[in-house]
């Protein structure tokens, strides 16, 4: 829901952004490398200390890259295999990033081994939710289910928690637990996605064998 919605919403108002950074001549490929750099360096550099405010801040400035450089493409006019490697890639990476961020703050100051496990899981979940999807199209599958809590899902619940979180410093009392709520919340919600595109592209490889078969029967 995210993906169909907010992607597009934000894609028309960074529009004029992108145009403006395509006159000054920057590529779509130096917008995805910044915008990675810096999500990773409000992921690991703050997150960590436990200021997952400005932690958090920083990242959105960033996160949007996402949005730009499929903009300044598209009016470029040159999309390309290689952008699109490049973007997906990276966006693995700053995932990485944010979810280590957490394991790191709960396996140092924080002091929590079950919420440092559960940011590790939610980095490992979402790369193997986001490869259950490619790996099936590779094989020539659709896969074709929206899954419970994808990367934007991802994204926003942690981000969103994770920014109200820091507002305990300010002296907000009692919003720190945001944060813990929402990793359980993304790990379920992630476990839940990948047995879903699972159970999918069995069904899809499964109907594509059955396929093949009476086609093969048919020429015969």
């Amino acid at each position: 829901m995210l993906n169909k919605y907010a992607r597009a919403f934000f894609t028309r108002v960074l529009t004029p952004f992108a145009a403006f950074l395509i006159r000054r001549g920057v590529s779509p490929d130096t917008v995805t490398l910044i915008g990675t750099a810096g999500v990773m360096a409000g992921a690991l550099v703050f997150y960590p200390q436990g200021e997952f405010f400005w932690g958090t801040v920083v990242i959105t400035l960033f996160v949007f890259s996402d949005l730009v450089d499929g903009n300044m493409a598209r009016q470029l006019g040159r999309s390309s295999r290689w952008g699109a490697f490049l973007d997906s890639t990276l966006d693995r990476v700053a995932d990485g990033a944010i979810f280590g961020g957490f394991a790191l703050w709960y396996a140092g100051r924080g002091d929590d081994i079950v919420l440092c496990a559960v940011s590790i899981f939610c980095l490992a979940s979402g790369q193997v939710v986001s490869y259950t999807k490619a790996r099936g199209e590779s094989i020539g599958l659709p896969v074709a289910v929206n899954g419970l809590v994808e990367r934007a899902e991802r994204l926003v619940i942690s981000l969103v928690a994770a920014g109200f979180a820091g507002l305990h410093k300010f002296g907000v009392p009692g919003i720190q637990y945001l944060l813990p709520v929402a990793l359980w919340v993304v790990a379920v919600g992630s476990l839940v996605t990948l047995v879903q595109r699972v159970v999918t592209v069995r069904r899809e490889s499964a109907e594509a064998e059955a396929a093949a078969e009476r086609d093969n029967e048919a020429a015969t």
